[in-house]
């Protein structure tokens, strides 16, 4: 049950950072904890990983999803057993549903870091190097970006006489920022239209990204982790509280239907911005942003004007975070 008013929201990829957690870990043992745990289910060393590699092969995909989940956990744990901290409700940014499932009880973390680590594996073999891209628009609305996003697909199919080309709505993640992902030649038209001015009033900026997520590009990864889930018949137990979905942005307490919504979000647009609005709209407005960076508590602010957000990533910020606790 939570004895708080506070909303705990997860990051996604691109929150990744080296060292991230590490002072935590070696503060707490209820932290280090969680790295030994996954190490062990993984077979491979996320001290090393999250501490000691380099930025190139942290941002590898596979690696990055176990590397912000582990520290994400860990982060929520240090919360609960030091700060006695139970959210009233979370979401999770993309991979950082995961995060959130995790800490509301409904997944086992060592089972949830082995999957996070297929579902890595999985998102980038589904479209070959090269094939996909995604771009950050700014300055557009919900309907200019549908209509953006039609004209680009349907002219960078004449160009190439390719019937596969597409690009979509794959994140929303704030007002006037929404992220398309599709293939290269879909996303590069997509950008002259605005460059051109064609499109008016947005701007486009290319992300470095290793492929064309939450598009349905995507679609192997979406039937291969829905293949991973009926082969291991795990039942996620009883919420410890709402969560948020990306494909929904409407919070419920369904166990029985957190693995759909799972395999769906792979394929599906992030609805990020919905889901801080709904939050907003049911009187919510205290989030705690769990875990390394500060990505989601920009979108926050940029999102929603009456919301008090904080972020808990090392021990400082835990002491702060104490303090409005209080």
């Amino acid at each position: 049950m939570s004895n708080s008013n506070w909303v705990a929201l997860f990051p996604g990829q691109g929150s990744q950072t080296l060292g991230m957690a590490k002072e935590l870990a070696s503060e707490f043992p209820v932290a280090r904890e969680v790295f030994e745990e996954g190490s062990d289910a993984l077979r491979l060393d996320l001290k090393k990983l999250c501490w000691e590699s380099d930025d190139a092969t942290l941002t590898q995909t596979e690696n990055t999803q176990p590397a912000l989940l582990t520290a994400s956990t860990a982060v929520f744990r240090v919360l609960k057993s030091e700060l006695g901290f139970a959210p009233i409700g979370a979401a999770g940014h993309s991979l950082g549903e995961y995060s959130a499932l995790v800490a509301l009880g409904a997944i086992p973390y060592a089972k949830a870091v082995t999957w996070v680590r297929e579902r890595g594996r999985a998102m980038q073999e589904a479209v070959p190097a090269g094939m996909g891209a995604m771009t950050a628009v700014m300055g557009l609305d919900d309907s200019t970006i549908e209509t953006l996003c039609a004209r680009a697909s349907d002219e960078a199919r004449k160009q190439t006489g390719q019937s596969s080309e597409i690009v979509t709505a794959a994140n929303f993640n704030a007002p006037s920022q929404t992220v398309i992902s599709g293939t290269v030649a879909a996303v590069t038209v997509a950008e002259t239209l605005l460059k051109s001015g064609d499109i008016p009033g947005g701007k486009a900026i290319r992300l470095p990204v290793s492929a064309p997520f939450h598009s349905p590009l995507m679609k192997n990864a979406s039937e291969r982790m829905k293949s991973l889930f009926e082969k291991e018949a795990f039942t996620p137990a009883p919420l410890s509280a709402w969560i948020v979905p990306n494909r929904t942005a409407r919070a419920h307490r369904e166990s029985g239907v957190i693995l759909k919504l799972l395999i769906d979000q792979i394929e599906g647009s992030v609805m990020w911005r919905q889901s801080l609005e709904a939050m907003s709209g049911a009187g919510h407005t205290q989030f705690v942003e769990v875990g390394p960076g500060k990505v989601v508590q920009g979108l926050i602010k940029r999102t929603l004007k009456d919301a008090t957000s904080i972020g808990v990533s090392d021990v400082s910020s835990l002491k702060a975070f104490g303090e409005k606790l209080k």
